[in-house]
């Protein structure tokens, strides 16, 4: 059987989400890099949710068979460790702040012949404006760290 890789936040999983867990399903087994929240504050902000919480949600995802710390944005160092076959990410990552990443992923990729699967990117749906949203309704970074 394949081995799949998914790197996501999964601070609030989306639709989006579970589409791009579902394609990664058809390839194989699925290990989810899942970003620490060291690795998201670096270039986003810091997630509504602890590590282990968010651990928790994706573990209980029926697509994922596992999921291992990602300590950073960029993928290299679990991708040399793990050598999946395939690497699935939304196809949104090709411009931004993520392009550089899309490159390395590629790259590090070739050295065992493993594939990068590009998921078309869900239409109407967007973490960002999630996140406004909850922003709007009192949740903040501070009510975040006043909990921890």
């Amino acid at each position: 059987m394949n081995n799949v890789y998914v790197g996501m936040s999964a601070d609030i999983v989306h639709n989006g989400h579970l589409h791009l867990l579902n394609e990664a399903a058809k390839l194989g087994k699925v290990t989810v890099g899942l970003l620490t929240d060291s690795a998201i504050a670096s270039y986003k902000r810091m997630p509504f949710m602890t590590f282990e919480e968010r651990k928790a949600v994706v573990e209980n995802l029926r697509q994922v068979a596992r999921v291992i710390p990602q300590e950073t944005l960029d993928y290299v160092p679990n991708l040399e460790k793990e050598k999946p076959d395939f690497v699935v990410h939304g196809d949104d990552w090709k411009e931004g702040v993520q392009k550089s990443t899309r490159a390395r992923v590629i790259e590090c990729l070739a050295k065992w012949g493993g594939k990068l699967v590009e998921v078309p990117y869900t239409q109407g749906i967007s973490s960002t404006r999630l996140n406004l949203a909850l922003r709007e309704v009192g949740t903040t970074d501070i009510l975040r760290f006043s909990v921890i």
